[in-house]
């Protein structure tokens, strides 16, 4: 196997993002709490700069697991926002000038080829939606409304002198802590502050609820969708040389099983069973819920691009009609079928089946050749090489 395919990997870059960020939030909170071992560099750095770097990095740590799961999710931002933290990451690492943050260095530099080998496979686009955008607007509407207007009303504040503690009284307002460091003045010539305060509590708390709710709403809908036994559309879009299973029956188990043996290959299942559906989504079998023989679900799985389509339900009129709409969306891919009743052979291959299997004829071939002392593994070989020369 090659060296790009076994290691450098789609999720090896994404399990190095994640190890980048928990290294900068530790290795940051160490240097707060200075419980940093001094490294070569430190006599070079002062100290109210690594202090600074401290908490920075453990800010772009945080940022860093934002990007870490846009990359689970392919999409380009997370691969831009992963190429620019990287750099800042290993120069925090730097000048943090503690040994704890070592690692984080050499791990920021080990990243960085990984995610530059992948950068094509992650290649889908961030569309927010209107409300998102919605959203967002108002939640840095609101905040800029309390650090702007608690500034300008700081000589009617105790505990305001600079914008940076407008912002703090904002957020902490806004998350409803109320430490109670800063506060409006006593006295008839603080009621406008009062009231301020009060009207950015309101707006803050309005917005971040709202914000809350945009952002919850992606990861409650893919809760539901594995609930009820769908892909999601990140795994769809990813189907490609794949190999499809059309509908589900008594065969399609040891099929998955053999699927799941061979390395690399990937595939996945439609069915307009929910319940089926539903069971194979627990054990992370790809799961397409819709009715095989329709064109729109086929087209959605990307039947175009797959190697192979297989047919094997217990119901031979719905596997012919499964396999007529499969080659005419794809007339090169090669289809494969199963007959349940022997004299539907004939009408599955003319449906557009390259290869069809009997296993009911089959079995009795393998149970008389075995039955007069020919080893079962010669039974098959040599029926499955009948099969071959038939076609």
């Amino acid at each position: 196997m090659e060296l790009t395919r076994d290691w450098v990997t789609v999720r090896a870059s994404i399990a190095l993002t994640f190890g980048v960020a928990i290294l900068s939030i530790l290795a940051g909170l160490a240097q707060i709490g200075g419980l940093g071992v001094d490294g070569p560099l430190a006599p070079y750095v002062g100290g109210v700069v690594r202090q600074t770097v401290g908490f920075t990095g453990t800010i772009t740590g945080f940022a860093m697991f934002a990007s870490g799961f846009a990359l689970r999710d392919g999409y380009r931002v997370g691969w831009y926002s992963t190429a620019v933290l990287l750099p800042l990451t290993a120069l925090q690492g730097l000048l943090q000038a503690s040994v704890l943050s070592f690692p984080l260095v050499a791990l920021s530099v080990l990243s960085a080829p990984t995610l530059v080998i992948n950068r094509g496979r992650f290649d889908r686009r961030f569309s927010p939606s209107p409300t998102q955008l919605a959203a967002g607007a108002a939640l840095v509407g609101a905040v800029a409304y309390g650090t702007v207007g608690s500034y300008a009303l700081r000589d009617q504040f105790e505990g305001i002198e600079t914008i940076v503690d407008a912002f703090y009284f904002t957020v902490v307002t806004a998350s409803t802590v109320g430490y109670g460091d800063v506060h409006p003045a006593t006295g008839p010539a603080s009621d406008i502050a009062q009231l301020f305060a009060l009207s950015s509590l309101v707006v803050n708390v309005a917005a971040f609820a709202v914000a809350l709710g945009v952002l919850l709403t992606p990861a409650i809908e893919a809760q539901l969708s594995k609930a009820l036994g769908k892909m999601t559309d990140r795994q769809i879009d990813l189907l490609d040389d794949h190999v499809l299973v059309l509908g589900y029956g008594d065969l399609t188990e040891p099929i998955l099983e053999e699927l799941d043996a061979r390395d690399g290959v990937e595939y996945a299942v439609v069915t307009p069973d929910e319940n089926v559906a539903r069971r194979l989504t627990d054990r992370d079998v790809p799961v397409y819920t819709a009715d095989p023989s329709d064109v729109d679900p086929l087209e959605r799985v990307n039947v175009a691009g797959a190697r192979a389509v297989v047919a094997a339900t217990e119901d031979d009129a719905r596997d012919a009609l499964a396999i007529l709409t499969a080659r005419q969306l794809n007339p090169d891919v090669r289809i494969v079928a199963a007959a349940t009743q022997r004299e539907n052979v004939d009408k599955l291959r003319r449906a557009g089946a390259d290869q069809v299997i009997s296993p009911s004829t089959l079995g009795g071939h393998i149970l008389v050749d075995c039955a007069f002392g020919a080893d079962s593994t010669d039974a098959t070989e040599g029926i499955l090489d009948d099969v071959d020369l038939d076609d």
